[in-house]
């Protein structure tokens, strides 16, 4: 039903943000919502999929049109809902995902929550050579360092992004392994935050 939403971003939260379009508030959510940091007030174009249910119509927001398309592959395999979606898209490794896939590398797809060997066997058998045209699209993230320095406390950006993957269906137990080697890091914005944390995990 809906393409896009061109409007501004007036509220993130760990869980979704919010656009406001023609003085209507839309909630998006998103694989990861302080991606719009930056754009608060600003107009922005989200990239949207509703997706229908009996008990909720949701809409889920994305910043380009081949997030979305690899968020549609993901949903169309069996076992894998929204939110597993969401979670696997959050990591920004659109390329290193691909990858996996066709080289049938079930030990990468089952470290995202709610995949395990089964759903990933799934999305090899469903996905594997069918994602050529997403593939050009997607330069893989990497793993790279991050610069090391010392922190007293958690800040409220870390606090923030410890939420935002708690929201995205991580364990508590993997969250509190990930949380001090944040508080270490040389992060500043929640974003940052919550992408290093997905490196880590």
């Amino acid at each position: 039903m809906y393409e896009y939403l061109s409007g501004k971003i007036k509220e993130i939260t760990p869980y979704y943000v919010v656009i406001e379009v023609a003085g209507i508030g839309f909630r998006l959510s998103t694989p990861n919502p302080y991606a719009f940091a930056g754009k608060i007030t600003q107009n922005v174009k989200v990239h949207v999929k509703q997706v229908i249910r009996e008990d909720a119509h949701t809409l889920y927001g994305f910043k380009t049109k081949m997030e979305k398309a690899l968020f549609l592959k993901l949903i169309s395999v069996s076992g894998i809902g929204p939110k597993s979606a969401l979670a696997i898209l959050a990591s920004e490794d659109y390329a290193g995902i691909v990858q996996a896939i066709n080289q049938a590398d079930a030990k990468y797809l089952t470290k995202f929550p709610g995949v395990g060997k089964k759903t990933a066997s799934q999305m090899i058998l469903d996905l594997q050579g069918r994602l050529e045209e997403l593939a050009k699209n997607f330069v893989s993230t990497g793993d790279a360092p991050s610069k090391i320095v010392s922190a007293n406390k958690v800040s409220q950006e870390l606090t923030e992004a410890l939420e935002a993957l708690s929201a995205l269906g991580y364990a508590n137990k993997d969250i509190q392994k990930v949380e001090k080697e944040l508080a270490k890091t040389s992060c500043k914005t929640t974003d940052q935050y919550l992408r290093q944390a997905l490196k880590l995990l």
